[in-house]
């Protein structure tokens, strides 16, 4: 089997009818995975276009614990196991402390921090009895890697969940269990990204403020793409990343490296 291949192997991806986790799913079936997706709702054309590939769609709500276990249960008794599980669901929040109040607290770290911990907890159940393990991958965000400034909550939930990721792959390595996380961000054509640009007074200048964020966007005049971060979510699930574990990948551009230098002139 080629590094990459997924053929045999069962996947579950959360927040999988949008944006990265969508794109993860086409990759993962495109290699051979059989895949179940969950999301609090899906789009006619992706609901079609998942029946038509086999990708089994069920609506997840992350911040139940039981909408989690029944998605992943449901999975391993569809395909017999569950070899990756992608932690990809979550939401942003732009405001400052002072306006947050405790239900946007709640939305926040149980979509993004909560979701993930009782995913990850209902998948291991079912990983630890595999000779071969499994791997799971949470999508962070730069913000997990540095905190910023306008969506402290936002950071929180993502730093933490880098931290849940390297204490459970400490805690399940001798399970031959992998925990890794991908640390995205500008990404363009994602639910969260699309909502941030709703809200803003220029939509292009709100795009072209994004850009200029991160180096590499910058020097190639675009976002980063849902594909790009699902290419590396397909290796740390793959066996090209076997010795892969407790990493923090940033697929940011270089926005999370520190301040760029000056543009010449």
């Amino acid at each position: 089997m080629q590094p990459l291949d997924l053929s045999g192997r069962s996947a579950v991806v959360t927040g999988g009818g949008s944006g990265i986790g969508r794109a993860c799913a086409l990759l993962f079936h495109a290699h051979g995975a059989r895949v179940s997706v969950g999301d609090v709702r899906f789009a006619d054309d992706v609901a079609v276009e998942f029946d038509r590939l086999g990708i089994h769609a069920q609506t997840c709500d992350v911040r139940r614990e039981d909408h989690l276990r029944d998605l992943i249960d449901g999975h391993v008794e569809r395909t017999g196991r569950i070899d990756v599980l992608v932690n990809n669901a979550g939401i942003g929040m732009v405001k400052q402390i002072t306006e947050v109040t405790e239900a946007d607290w709640s939305a926040c770290i149980d979509t993004n921090l909560k979701g993930p911990f009782f995913g990850s907890k209902h998948a291991i159940r079912h990983m630890k009895n595999q000779p071969e393990g499994g791997s799971i991958v949470n999508t962070s965000s730069n913000a997990g890697l540095l905190p910023r400034a306008h969506d402290p909550v936002y950071s929180i939930s993502k730093m933490a969940l880098v931290a849940l990721m390297k204490s459970l792959a400490l805690c399940h390595g001798r399970d031959r269990i992998r925990v890794n996380c991908v640390c995205p961000g500008p990404v363009g054509d994602t639910g969260m990204m699309n909502a941030d640009l709703d809200q803003a007074d220029d939509r292009d200048a709100e795009i072209r403020k994004f850009i200029s964020a991160s180096p590499l966007a910058a020097a190639f005049d675009r976002m980063i793409s849902p594909e790009e971060v699902a290419q590396a979510i397909l290796y740390l699930a793959s066996d090209a990343a076997r010795m892969v574990t407790g990493t923090a990948i940033a697929i940011d551009g270089g926005k999370s490296l520190g301040v760029p230098p000056r543009a010449p002139g």
